[in-house]
């Protein structure tokens, strides 16, 4: 484990690798800035541009933009009152209003610092927890595997917003895509309709772009800019004294953990982590700490959702590296771009590929550091980007979707099928379907497929094999306890148990 520690931190540290950091992370700054984009939809644009890079250089790229984003957030949150990411609704509450006084540069400065807490915090939790969970992947087989893909699948869907059955419709979705191409065992061709572009099955990436991007382009159509509200400069400073700083410190800690632990639980993210952060900071807060209390620009209202959301991107990915679930529909797309480069998600991954799976570790760490100098330096800059017309920014995001999805193969038919993916996704959207279970039914639909086949053949057809197993059986143990609890009659029961204690 340590020889691997030591080989991802000499990868990060190439000269390649802290170009692909700096540049991701700016990235990141600037889809967060703009509203509308997401860290997931820029994710899925930028893997087609990693396949002529290293692996490391590419995913390092990819992580760095994740974290960037989810401060940029922030900036449209505090500017223009309108959260550049979901992960920073809970910004808007207090951040808009201390910058309508005047003061946009602290409200900035609070968020860049809280944001850097956050994500250290994370990094240093995913460098050991990580690798100590990585020790158990030795353990696990095919009868292992199909465990973890079902575990992955109710998680997901057990935990989506809204509807509990409409997030495992999403699931099921996405685990019939993921059958489409030849059987990896039998080498049958399934559900190709004599396509040849099919037999392969469905570009990941492709599906990817379609799912995130082109829904976002048709919102940024549909969007009304006339009455939104704006700060049009930064008069005062984005650097903060420490004396300013130091009294947060607590509640950004708190507000920390309480981040990596929701990032940790699969299908949750940073648009959950940051309300629960702000509900304690609200909780915790004493009176007359501040001039100003929550929803009129309280310091505390800003730093809270802000290190919770970036403690986010360290948990959400200790099950992805450890386990291969996602954590979040951006570490899913991350998982996609190993898979382009030939490394398949699982446990596997800590052992298999050590080399690139820690340089993915040392650049969530690294990429904290280039966030808060890039913060510095440009979020003045980032003013401009939030003038954008969403129309303009609809026709760019589009040319850079056709782009991506022709570069995998060559091929306008990947265009075609990104834009009915596109289409899919819309109307999900529309539907209230969440879209990230399907994007976990594609990733694990092909783990599952073949680790189920495979269990089978050991056992010679016996299914009694999975409750005999004593991983598998706990594993499906917690994946029909997941299921449980997303019941409509537990969620009632449990509703009507709390209703009869507070009475």
């Amino acid at each position: 484990m340590f020889d691997s520690m030591i080989l991802g931190l000499g990868n990060i540290l190439q000269w390649n690798n802290m170009l692909a950091m700096c540049g991701g992370t700016a990235l990141g700054l600037f889809v967060g800035a703009m509203p509308g984009l997401s860290a997931t939809m820029a994710i899925a644009l930028l893997v087609p541009m990693t396949f002529a890079m290293p692996p490391e250089t590419g995913i390092t790229m990819l992580a760095s933009l994740y974290m960037g984003s989810m401060y940029g957030g922030s900036i449209a949150a505090i500017l223009i009152r309108t959260p550049g990411t979901p992960s920073a609704a809970a910004t808007v509450m207090d951040g808009y209003p201390m910058a309508s006084r005047g003061e946009a540069g602290h409200a900035l400065g609070i968020s860049l610092f809280a944001s850097f807490v956050g994500g250290v915090v994370s990094s240093i939790v995913l460098l050991t927890v990580a690798p100590l969970l990585g020790r158990v992947a030795v353990m696990f087989g095919p009868v292992e595997l199909t465990s973890v893909a079902v575990l992955g699948m109710t998680i997901i869907a057990s935990l989506s917003q809204g509807s509990p059955v409409k997030g495992l419709l999403s699931g099921a979705i996405g685990l019939a895509l993921s059958t489409v191409g030849m059987d990896p065992i039998t080498g049958i061709p399934r559900f190709t309709m004599n396509n040849i572009n099919l037999f392969s099955g469905i570009p990941f990436t492709v599906a990817l772009i379609g799912l995130f991007s082109i829904p976002q382009v048709l919102r940024l159509i549909e969007k009304d800019e006339g009455n939104a509200e704006r700060i049009e400069s930064i008069k005062d400073s984005v650097m903060r004294p420490w004396f300013e700083l130091r009294v947060l410190l607590p509640t950004i800690l708190r507000s920390s953990i309480i981040g990596v632990f929701t990032g940790i639980i699969p299908g949750t993210g940073g648009d959950t982590a940051c309300w629960f952060a702000y509900n304690e900071a609200k909780c915790f807060y004493k009176p007359g700490c501040s001039k100003y209390e929550f929803g009129d620009g309280n310091e505390y209202g800003i730093a809270a959702p802000e290190s919770a959301n970036n403690a986010v991107v360290g948990g959400a990915l200790v099950p992805t590296i450890t386990l291969g679930i996602p954590g979040s529909s951006a570490t899913a797309v991350l998982l996609g771009g190993l898979m382009i480069h030939g490394i398949m998600p699982g446990p596997t991954l800590m052992t298999e590929y050590a080399g690139v799976t820690y340089t993915l570790l040392w650049a969530i760490l690294f990429s904290c550091f280039a966030m808060f100098v890039e913060g510095l330096f440009f979020t003045r800059l980032c003013i401009a980007v939030t003038k954008i017309h969403n129309r303009i920014l609809a026709v760019a995001i589009t040319i850079l979707c056709v782009i991506g999805a022709f570069a995998i193969n060559n091929n306008f038919f990947d265009v075609g099928l990104m834009f009915c993916f596109g289409i899919l996704g819309y109307f999900m959207d529309k539907l209230k379907i969440p879209v990230a279970p399907l994007v976990v039914g594609l990733i694990l639909g092909h783990m599952l497929d073949v680790s189920l086949h495979q269990a089978l053949l050991i056992s010679g057809g016996n299914w009694s094999i999975f409750v005999t197993n004593p991983i598998s059986a706990a594993l499906l143990t917690l994946a029909l306890l997941s299921l449980i609890q997303s019941t409509p009659w537990y969620v009632n029961w449990k509703k009507a148990r709390q209703s009869k204690k507070a009475a």
